[in-house]
């Protein structure tokens, strides 16, 4: 079955936990690139760059099919999996979160180590507002400019979102359609074309 829906965070959050001298400072982004997940951790690493160690996970992608728990040298096990597993306990996906470990000086154990980063995971996420969004697709689009109306119609009806558009003799315009919706979707493209509405559509 097709996955149309997913849960993730509405924006960035911070969180803390501190534990015999250790403060595990922890930050919550939405994502949905690799790319930003590295723009994300590189940021952190400047920013506290005196810091021992900076931890994270991230689940990407509607099938939540790509996913990573980096420990940056704590024992194996004891940080990245922790946070990724606040992540999967909220069932979340297109999320990266970020764990900044400055050293009390005390050593915590691995259980006391999954428990702190776990502890500063879960505070990050309890600060931010969880929501519901839907499985996009890209669409291109392409038209006659005197049949516009019907194509802003379209776009009415599907609630569709508008990427790019250019009028010309011949149209085009790039959009983004609720996965949920494609079956209809197509079924109205046939029915334009059936009226003579010349109108074609490429999966981007």
């Amino acid at each position: 079955m097709p996955v149309f829906s997913y849960k993730t965070i509405k924006t960035s959050s911070e969180g803390k936990f501190k534990e015999k001298g250790s403060a595990f400072l922890a930050f919550a982004f939405p994502v949905e690139t690799e790319r930003e997940v590295k723009e994300h951790v590189a940021v952190l690493k400047k920013k506290f760059f005196d810091a021992r160690h900076h931890c994270f996970a991230y689940v990407l992608g509607s099938e939540k099919d790509r996913v990573r728990a980096f420990d940056d040298d704590e024992p194996n096990h004891s940080a990245g999996t922790p946070i990724l597993g606040q992540i999967k306990a909220k069932d979340l996906t297109n999320v990266l979160i970020v764990v900044v470990r400055y050293f009390g000086g005390m050593k915590l154990g691995v259980g006391g180590l999954m428990a702190a980063y776990k502890a500063a995971a879960q505070h990050a996420l309890n600060q931010v507002e969880i929501e519901d969004r839907d499985v996009m697709v890209d669409i291109a689009i392409q038209y006659k400019y005197e049949d516009t109306p019907q194509i802003m119609r379209l776009v009415k009806d599907f609630d569709l979102r508008i990427i790019s558009q250019h009028y010309e003799t011949a149209c085009t315009m790039e959009v983004k359609l609720k996965l949920r919706d494609q079956e209809k979707f197509q079924e109205k493209i046939e029915f334009l074309r059936a009226m003579k509405i010349l109108v074609e559509t490429t999966a981007k």
